[in-house]
């Protein structure tokens, strides 16, 4: 009988003792930090095309022409009232005319690294949050006046069209 009891203690004691380090070991969990951004929480998010003039002078010298896409909070792009594509398009622009110091009308003068960071924090800043997690471009182009007029001459003209005519050889002068 005294052997009955005191294998009825020492289950209750197990019994509690695994409950306490359960509990425990659940509420050391919900502390620790989340998982990185790359592995879940965020929604990726592309632009389309954007073409933001480069004016120096008063007048158009080129275009720069960008693709971007970014890692979202999924959370916190639910509460956004205004679309996200909106905000993030104003914000392009904004950033690179507020930016004089940019230039990427110069090979090599153009720094990504310190384009996608300030881009981002701005996003951050202007919606008072951490919604940006990451940006990444998908297209980067400089474009001048005088690339774009000729691109437009060569389609306007057609393959052949500028070429002189060779005459025919049917056998008729």
């Amino acid at each position: 009988m005294i052997k009955f009891i005191l294998a009825a203690i020492w289950i209750c004691a197990v019994s509690v003792g695994a409950v306490l380090y359960s509990f425990q070991f659940s509420q050391a969990r919900n502390t620790a930090e989340p998982p990185p951004a790359f592995f879940g929480g965020l929604d990726h998010i592309s632009t389309d095309l954007v073409s933001v003039p480069l004016v120096r002078d008063g007048s158009v010298e080129g275009y720069f022409l960008t693709r971007l896409s970014y890692a979202i909070d999924s959370e916190k792009l639910k509460a956004l009232t205004v679309p996200v594509s909106a905000v993030l398009v104003d914000e392009i622009y904004s950033y690179l005319y507020a930016n004089p110091q940019i230039d990427y009308s110069k090979e090599g003068a153009f720094d990504i690294g310190a384009f996608r960071d300030g881009l981002r924090d701005r996003i951050n800043e202007r919606v008072d949050s951490k919604l940006i997690h990451e940006i990444f471009i998908e297209q980067a182009d400089y474009l001048t006046k005088d690339e774009i007029r000729s691109n437009t001459a060569r389609r306007r003209i057609g393959p052949g069209e500028g070429a002189a005519q060779a005459p025919s050889k049917s056998g008729a002068h």
